[in-house]
């Protein structure tokens, strides 16, 4: 994966000493396009760490790619059923091991229409507040100028750069000892996705949307 990424993109990298380097932990990213997961494997694992993803399960019947993501130690989810859960045991498992889970909180591409980070899911807020291992938001631009989300063929030339920051770790730690009720999952989601807009906000050099966009118009 890395030559393929050297020879996509060039870098602008910034504040990887932030990715703790041992121990279980949440690496919580915005959602661009589907060359995100290359992208943002390499620099992770650059930065010390084996990032263990969570993909659709769809991915793991397609011929050849099932075989690569699956080897990866990649995390499959079903969505809309009743095993997605399952994904989240895992992953508190894997955790439990000592990897680096990076979870996309959007759950697909931002459909915002500046390409800001939407409202999250709830599932790495609880993931964070069930184990307690660290949250660290990452920010990447830059993907989306390779491959547009909803386009097969990648535009290649000129060569583009990706950008990746990294923030400090997301203070959860008023959450502690509080019933994971709905309420406290989507408070503590909001932070989470916060503090990855403001990590873009910095990448791009603009202002942010006050109010994240939701594409179920809540």
């Amino acid at each position: 994966m890395k030559p393929l990424s050297r020879l996509l993109v060039k870098r602008d990298w910034r504040h990887g000493e932030r990715i703790p380097r041992t121990g279980g932990v949440i690496i919580a990213a915005n959602h661009l396009s589907w060359t995100d997961p290359v992208l943002l494997s390499h620099f992770l694992f650059n930065n010390g760490r084996w990032p263990v993803i969570l993909a659709k399960s769809a991915l793991f019947r397609v011929p050849l790619l099932g075989r690569a993501v699956t080897g990866l130690l990649a995390i499959p989810v079903e969505r809309g059923s009743s095993e997605a859960a399952k994904s989240l045991r895992i992953s508190s498992q894997r955790l439990q091991d000592g990897c680096a889970i990076l979870f996309y909180p959007e759950g697909t591409c931002t459909r915002d229409p500046g390409l800001w980070p939407m409202v999250g899911k709830t599932g790495a807020a609880r993931l964070a507040l069930e184990s307690g291992a660290p949250v660290i938001p990452v920010a990447h631009w830059g993907a989306q100028e390779l491959l547009p989300y909803g386009e097969k063929k990648p535009r290649l030339f000129p060569r583009k750069t990706f950008h990746v920051s990294v923030g400090p770790p997301v203070d959860l730690s008023k959450y502690a000892g509080r019933p994971p009720r709905a309420s406290v999952l989507h408070e503590a989601t909001a932070d989470i996705m916060a503090a990855i807009t403001a990590q873009l906000a910095e990448l791009r050099g603009e202002k942010a949307p006050e109010t994240p966009y939701d594409p179920a118009g809540r």
